[in-house]
């Protein structure tokens, strides 16, 4: 089993999160992708997060027809705050050690990544793919994972991989950057303005037909 786990706070979900799940899962021939609304994200301020069965409902609507995308409910049904490292072994546990699971991440997330819970613990768990933009720094990328994760990662340039002696590996894929951001969009529909083609249709009648981040 290869399975992608897609974390995020998805506030809300929009195309950009789409069209990067489907292009990770080509790439590495994953069985199932799992989009993963997370409950109580500890680094966010709470008055700026829709609650989190919405924001699990607008995955659901928006990857409906798409069968390679499925949306989990996994941290919802956890209570405390949603830390990654937990999230991790829970599939770890219900898979199995022949699982082969990835953890999706953005470039910019991953860059926060030393103030997530017990952190090296991730890289232990689970292989990372980190979603790049093209020309993006990554020398920077590199410099971090040296200095913050673990120096003994090394970098293979013809997989444009890190590849470490006992801990996961991590990649590094570039995707095709839509300008699209979720502060953008709830900041629109605070002040009125039309955010079609930046989420699916389901997901914009949902959130009007909620009255969210108004």
């Amino acid at each position: 089993m290869r399975l992608g786990l897609f974390g995020g706070t998805f506030n809300p979900i929009h195309l950009g999160h789409l069209r990067a799940a489907v292009e990770v899962r080509e790439a590495f021939n994953l069985d199932r992708l799992l989009l993963i609304p997370s409950a109580h994200p500890p680094h966010k301020m709470a008055d700026h997060v829709a609650n989190a069965e919405d924001r699990l409902e607008m995955v659901r609507l928006a990857i409906q027809g798409e069968p390679s995308l499925e949306a989990s409910d996994v941290e919802l049904s956890r209570p405390g705050l949603s830390y990654t490292i937990e999230t991790l072994r829970y599939f770890q546990d219900r898979f199995g050690p022949e699982s082969d699971i990835h953890f999706i991440v953005g470039q910019d997330a991953f860059s926060e990544i030393t103030t997530w819970k017990s952190y090296q613990a991730l890289f232990v768990t689970a292989h990372f793919i980190v979603m790049t933009r093209p020309r993006s720094k990554l020398r920077s990328l590199e410099d971090f994972i040296h200095t913050q994760i673990s120096a003994e990662y090394q970098y293979e340039p013809t997989s444009n991989r890190y590849s470490h002696p006992r801990w996961r590996t991590i990649f590094c894929l570039d995707i095709t950057h839509l300008d699209i951001s979720a502060t953008k969009i709830r900041e629109w529909v605070g002040r009125g303005r039309s955010i079609r083609f930046l989420v699916p249709d389901a997901v914009r009648s949902f959130i009007n037909k909620k009255g969210l981040y108004r």
